[in-house]
């Protein structure tokens, strides 16, 4: 008889008091990102391309090897992140129009996934860099495209890929990380040649 009042207050009563109909799913959780504090550094002195600048020390450079035979185009490849920001360079030759509309062409390609496109322009006339910088809200592929100029013998073209499927709720934090890293690029790239 004691053993089976013991079962009852010990077993059967927190079963029947936990079960009751006051159930709310719990929201989706999603992994943690420690940033690291932004840190900058500019390519080594081997760099041999016409504009210099400054990336994240977190990320690495790498050579687009699907365009190995065109000049200086590079990937600013981040590990943690699986975020890469492609560089595409060509040297204009009273092209700049057509440069530029092909640039809003590969951005607007976007519009179809996008709530909203956001273009700010680039001007620093100390370096003589000019351009625009479109970013994207919603589920994207890409998240921010850019291009800079001198506007007579440089052009250079960025976009930021995260190797991820679209979730701009869980890489929130990502996507503005290396956004900020794209600003500092863009504010710290200079062009090498005489002509600029």
């Amino acid at each position: 008889m004691r053993l089976g009042r013991l079962f009852i207050s010990f077993f059967l009563i927190p079963i029947l008091v936990g079960c009751n109909n006051d159930y709310s799913p719990k929201p989706r959780a999603y992994v943690r990102l420690d940033l690291p504090e932004p840190a900058y550094l500019a390519p080594d002195s081997n760099w041999d391309c016409p504009y210099t600048f400054e990336a994240s020390r977190y990320s690495f450079l790498t050579v687009d090897k699907r365009h190995q035979k065109e000049n200086c185009w590079y990937n600013i490849y981040y590990p943690k992140l699986k975020a890469t920001i492609h560089l595409t360079y060509s040297t204009l030759d009273g092209n700049l129009g057509r440069q530029i509309e092909e640039n809003r062409k590969l951005a607007m390609k976007h519009v179809g996934k996008a709530t909203a496109i956001n273009e700010s322009l680039v001007e620093n006339r100390d370096a003589n860099v000019y351009g625009l910088i479109y970013e994207f809200k919603g589920e994207t592929a890409s998240d921010m495209q850019f291009f800079v100029t001198d506007s007579s013998n440089h052009f250079l073209r960025g976009s930021l890929y995260f190797n991820v499927k679209p979730n701009k709720d869980s890489l929130g934090p990502a996507i503005e990380y290396v956004k900020n890293d794209v600003r500092h690029f863009i504010q710290t790239l200079r062009w090498n040649s005489a002509e600029s």
